[in-house]
């Protein structure tokens, strides 16, 4: 299920300073740096689902946090529904991102210790002023049942439940706002496996729900074969490969792609995505 592009990335980079000596401080001199994310473009459509993938260090959260302007790029473009986001400031940049909102890893975290679960979903929806919000119950019973938890969750604490529930919980808080592009950065990867594949279900049904894309970003390409329509392989800041999951995972062109695919473990998510058909 995928329509028109929504989401326009186009050569994003992102350099940080190693080191800088004295000498280049006094003379402001920008010192040594190092590319984390280097003239990296894609597309993403509506209702489709792009896995981000790679080692650890590879630029993949960067890079996801600098379309949302939570790091801010050196050099790009980021296109969301015609609107150039990086031009954006204030009320505009705030609208950005409430039409891309991100699930981090950690949800109790991310999460006000000190709010029930109720109060931080509907708190989201109240200031984005989301039609409904100004009925905090049934706005928040809503939320609740689109991530599959019962209504009386709302009275809640995050420390109250488990981390699978909080991940649940930290994606009905960013529904609230009604997001267009939903981020998942390694949103699954702290769960055990039972609840990953609940998660991922669930992130399933909501793309076809509510027509969401989603740019997933992990580490496990179990996950990515499970969920994903297409896959982009980072190595080193760059991608290096971008294509239907099933094909970049049965042929992969790029030698890290290779690499990567030899290295994991196979799960069967995996295994069937990338062995061939019986002949």
């Amino acid at each position: 299920m995928t329509g028109e592009s929504m989401l326009q990335v186009r050569d994003l980079t992102k350099r940080f300073v190693l080191r800088r000596s004295v000498g280049e401080w006094v003379r402001r001199q920008p010192g040594e740096t190092h590319a984390a994310v280097n003239a990296v473009s894609f597309d993403l459509a509506r209702g489709e689902i792009l896995g981000l993938a790679g080692g650890s260090g590879s630029g993949k959260t960067t890079l996801a946090r600098m379309l949302i302007r939570l790091v801010e790029p050196d050099d790009g473009s980021i296109v969301l529904g015609g609107l150039d986001v990086r031009a954006l400031r204030g009320h505009d940049l705030r609208e950005v991102r409430r039409r891309m909102q991100m699930v981090f890893q950690d949800p109790y975290s991310s999460l006000n210790p000190r709010l029930s679960v109720g109060a931080a979903i509907h708190e989201a929806g109240r200031v984005h002023h989301q039609p409904g919000s100004e009925d905090a119950g049934p706005f928040v019973a809503r939320l609740l049942d689109l991530v599959r938890l019962p209504a009386a969750a709302a009275a809640r604490h995050p420390r109250e439940l488990s981390g699978g529930q909080r991940q649940r919980v930290a994606v009905a808080r960013a529904l609230a706002v009604g997001p267009e592009v939903l981020i998942a950065d390694e949103a699954v990867s702290a769960l055990d496996v039972s609840i990953q594949t609940q998660l991922l279900n669930l992130f399933l049904d909501l793309r076809d729900e509510l027509g969401l894309a989603m740019l997933f970003v992990a580490h496990q390409l179990s996950v990515i074969a499970e969920v994903c329509d297409r896959v982009a392989i980072m190595h080193l800041g760059e991608i290096v490969e971008i294509g239907p999951t099933a094909e970049v995972f049965h042929s992969p062109q790029a030698p890290y792609t290779r690499t990567l695919l030899a290295a994991h473990p196979r799960p069967m998510a995996l295994a069937d995505a990338t062995d061939p058909e019986p002949t």
